[in-house]
């Protein structure tokens, strides 16, 4: 930052956790004379008037904030763009590059929140593959914010007579990063079988099929990509800046589908546009798939249509937990400190309240997933705001505004 800024001005999406607590002055490291002037705004306001008029220093933003030459074109103060998200499509970071503007987005935050949710939506349609009797310690290599899942609705009777004879649930993952690597950790700790499918790494023992053979072979399929196009021929004028060798956009379309069986669930808690939204209503109307979407393709306006198809429908929240928030402001608030070459001075370990959600409790008593976490009520949430054909936009936001943030199960 220059030497002769006396206010440092943040313009931050509302939504963002614990904003006040993080980004102060004090916090911040700044000397007594100087002062943060932070405002908060809903991310789908943060547009270029706004940003040539209040000229910030800094921007922190979410996924529903497109940063790139439109939105900067009029502002020459932004030094530091900071994303409390694990996803960069919505970034041109060639562009701010360009403009010799850091940026930092949130790696890694919510990838435990996230698998919990796939492992709720499975074992909330398809509890006959909570296998009790199957050794679930997890695997030394994962953190201290474990997970796992099974219905509310699953009476004692039924998960007693469980057992291991029944053959282990096929887990496809399409995107073995943050979020699918974590997932597929805890596959393997219930005793699934996990066929990963990911071109950008070399191959491992997660990362061990093809994607024919992932989406012909699993049981569930779960993605887990960014969202990217198709890298632009040579001498192209355009190029965009998410541009790929392995474009994610309508990744999963109806011949994707096709490759699948009609026994075969699909959970999308990636990026909406990775599935083909027209070709996804065709193939359930054919083979009745059962679907979780907590993506949509044209969020955040989603087709009643749509939704009466799915079998479980929820707001972009897959990864909204309390340590799955307060991790990404950590990590865009310790990059930040990095550029003002201060040491970070808050933790997130402060602001935690008392988490007794314990994944042994979980494994002992599988019948109390509802305690843990209710999907279905997600579910109905989303439902209920359907009006004259559609979910609109601003009930959507309003969703995600006012989610009652879950708590990641502890290990």
């Amino acid at each position: 930052m220059t030497d002769t800024v006396t206010e440092i001005t943040i313009l931050a999406d509302s939504n963002i956790a614990s904003l006040d607590e993080f980004f102060t002055a004090t916090m911040l490291g700044q000397a007594t004379e100087q002062t943060v002037n932070i405002i908060k705004v809903a991310g789908r306001d943060i547009n270029a008037q706004l940003l040539a008029e209040l000229q910030p220093t800094i921007l922190l933003i979410r996924s529903v904030t497109s940063v790139n030459e439109a939105l900067l074109a009029d502002n020459e103060s932004v030094e530091f763009v900071g994303s409390a998200t694990i996803g960069t499509d919505h970034v041109d970071q060639d562009y701010l590059a360009a403009r010799n503007i850091t940026f930092a987005n949130a790696a890694g935050c919510s990838k435990h929140s996230v698998a919990q949710y796939v492992l709720t939506a499975i074992l909330t349609l398809r509890p006959q593959y909570w296998q009790p009797s199957t050794t679930l310690s997890m695997p030394s290599s994962m953190p201290s914010s474990m997970p796992s899942s099974m219905p509310s609705s699953m009476p004692s009777s039924m998960t007693s007579s469980m057992t291991s004879s029944m053959p282990p649930l096929t887990l496809g993952i399409i995107g073995l990063g943050n979020i699918g690597s974590t997932l597929a950790q805890y596959a393997t700790a219930l005793g699934w079988q996990v066929l990963g499918y990911d071109p950008l790494l070399h191959p491992s023992d997660t990362n061990n099929a093809s994607f024919e053979q992932v989406l012909s072979q699993s049981d569930v399929v779960s993605l887990h990509v960014p969202l990217t196009d198709k890298k632009a021929a040579a001498g192209q004028s355009f190029q965009s800046s998410n541009g790929s060798d392995y474009p994610t956009r309508h990744l999963i379309n109806a011949e994707a589908l096709a490759m699948m069986s009609p026994h075969t669930m699909l959970i999308n808690s990636a990026r909406g546009p990775v599935v083909n939204a027209s070709d996804l209503e065709a193939d359930i109307e054919r083979n009745e798939r059962q679907v979780v979407l907590d993506v949509f393709e044209h969020e955040p306006e989603i087709s009643e249509g749509l939704l009466a198809k799915l079998a479980i429908a929820t707001p972009h929240i897959a990864g909204y937990t309390v340590e799955g928030k307060l991790r990404g402001t950590q990590i865009i608030y310790d990059a930040l400190c990095e550029k003002l070459a201060v040491a970070p001075v808050q933790s997130m370990q402060k602001l935690l309240p008392i988490n007794m959600f314990l994944w042994s409790e979980l494994k002992a008593h599988p019948d109390r997933l509802i305690k843990f976490y209710d999907i279905m009520q997600d579910d109905a949430s989303l439902r209920s705001q359907a009006v004259d054909g559609q979910v609109n936009g601003a009930d959507f936001d309003q969703l995600r505004r006012d989610y009652h943030l879950r708590r990641e199960w502890q290990f």
